[in-house]
């Protein structure tokens, strides 16, 4: 083993039916040293992890940690735990019912008696110790995201864990919560824990770790020092070919080609649903890319939710084409051409126990009446055209969608609602969480849907990709629309001074 090295795998081997997952990767993690595990989505990152956890058990390959001088045999979650390897997943695993204390030390009292007393003490001084605001006694559905996941850490800490695995820990955080998870990541650091950071926010990669491995269709690319490795060379290096300049992404278009003088497809006025945002007026034209923007919270998600019926809409107007229509629940939308790709894929989006044809026919029987269902010939033609259409990687049109990757059950969704020919598509958060190559290939085809008439709203946390694809831009803060961006008032500056400065109208 390398000095210093807390981990190493060695030439490791995973397939499952039709797929080489792994093959011949190696993998290696210091003391004190936060490495992040970057690839594509399907690049084999999840499997790697999953064998070093326990959840796969690898095909070939070696594993070692210090301290042994033998390979290790790692066939349970159990066993990784036993070896002080823990996981912190994106979605929380802990219990939110129970209480802060309750959740870190749940699964290792002993009898039935339980010192509350003393176990809320001795959870206030690990939490203090790390940094984390928060008390022992307080339950944690009370507490946010963020604080939850470090609760989380704070558990695998306490368990003596020398390998700690953040699998996209701040995907649902905000800049300031990202920044108190990076300041714990460093005192972890200190403390001598190898941390392998999961994550597609190459910002994050730069600003907190020390190395990056990169894999690529489950083989190993290379190992690199961070101050090595320069931003589009990564990306590249995650691709497999050079990637074009993100900005000549927008150069197919620049909003120009909209008639702003044409009525609107959709416009509403006086829009608020049981949310809490303050009634807003919004409208889009034929070919249009708009997008809401703001800070985590401000609003965004709810205007579109609003606008699809999917809260309870609770007052404004509605026309299609000038045609005045009663849009309060998401069929009225459907029926009215109007598609909506949910915030949150897992909880609104997929159905993870059907198939991936399935998964693509779900809206279009709905909006048909389940009365009329489709033949299984039929429901193969539709899944077969958008697999090809949109490049899903599947292994066929029956496999389960939870099989897929995030990045393929994303394609999966956006091809249920491609599939209804829709006049005005939402796509909220579409690229999170996904990788490089695939959030390239969604912003492309906005652009090519716009440039064939399509409406279409976008909205992303990373404001860049708004910059890139949208020529207006509605800005949110604390649940109110306090401007509009367009032309040259699209920049970062702009945005900020908006969000920051309150109700500016930027309409010239």
């Amino acid at each position: 083993m390398r000095e210093r090295s807390l981990l190493e795998m060695r030439g490791i081997y995973k397939s499952f039916p039709g797929v080489k997952a792994l093959q011949n990767v190696d993998f290696t993690l210091c003391e004190g040293e936060i490495h992040a595990l970057m690839g594509e989505n399907g690049a084999g990152k999840s499997t790697l992890i999953k064998v070093l956890t326990g959840v796969h058990v690898k095909d070939e390959g070696e594993i070692f940690l210090k301290g042994h001088d033998k390979a290790v045999q790692i066939r349970s979650p159990k066993d990784a735990q036993k070896l002080g390897i823990s996981t912190v997943y994106q979605e929380i695993t802990l219990c939110p019912n129970l209480s802060v204390a309750e959740n870190i030390f749940i699964g290792r009292g002993e009898g039935n008696m339980v010192n509350w007393r003393a176990m809320n003490k001795k959870a206030d001084e690990l939490l203090e110790s790390l940094g984390i605001a928060v008390k022992g006694s307080q339950q944690l559905a009370s507490c946010s995201i963020a604080v939850q996941q470090m609760v989380a850490i704070a558990r695998a800490v306490d368990m003596d864990c020398s390998v700690l695995i953040l699998d996209e820990p701040t995907s649902s955080l905000d800049e300031s919560e990202v920044a108190k998870l990076f300041v714990l990541m460093r005192k972890l650091k200190e403390r001598g824990v190898g941390i392998i950071f999961v994550t597609h926010f190459l910002d994050q990669v730069y600003e907190v770790c020390d190395k990056i491995t990169v894999l690529r269709d489950g083989r190993l690319v290379g190992e690199y020092e961070i101050e090595n490795l320069p931003r589009v060379e990564l990306v590249s290096k995650m691709l497999g070919k050079e990637l074009d300049d993100m900005a000549s992404i927008k150069s197919d278009t620049d909003g120009s080609a909209v008639d702003m003088s044409s009525a609107p497809v959709y416009e509403g006025k006086g829009l608020c649903s049981t949310e809490g945002i303050s009634p807003f007026d919004f409208n889009i034209r034929k070919g249009e890319i708009n997008g809401f923007t703001g800070l985590l919270g401000s609003g965004r998600s709810e205007c579109v939710r609003t606008i699809f019926g999917a809260d309870k809409v609770t007052g404004g107007t509605v026309k299609m084409n000038g045609k005045e229509v009663k849009i309060t629940k998401p069929i009225d939308a459907m029926k009215n051409g109007i598609a909506y790709l949910p915030e949150d894929r897992k909880r609104d989006g997929i159905i993870g126990d059907l198939s991936v044809k399935d998964n693509i026919k779900l809206a279009l029987q709905v909006k048909t009446g389940f009365f009329k269902p489709f033949s299984n010939a039929k429901a193969t033609e539709f899944a077969n055209e958008y697999i090809k259409l949109l490049d899903i990687k599947t292994a066929s049109v029956n496999t389960p969608i939870k099989s897929l990757s995030g990045g393929n059950q994303q394609k999966v969704i956006l091809a249920r609602w491609l599939l209804t020919h829709p006049k005005y598509l939402i796509l909220d958060e579409p690229t999170r969480g996904i990788d490089v190559g695939t959030k390239v290939d969604i912003q492309k085809l906005m652009l090519k849907l716009a440039s064939e008439g399509m409406c279409v709203t976008f909205i992303s946390s990373e404001t860049d990709e708004m910059l890139r694809t949208c020529s207006r831009l509605l800005v949110m803060r604390d649940r109110k629309l306090v401007g509009e961006l367009t032309g040259d008032q699209l920049t970062q500056k702009t945005i900020m001074d908006t969000i920051a400065g309150g109700e500016k109208d930027g309409t010239e």
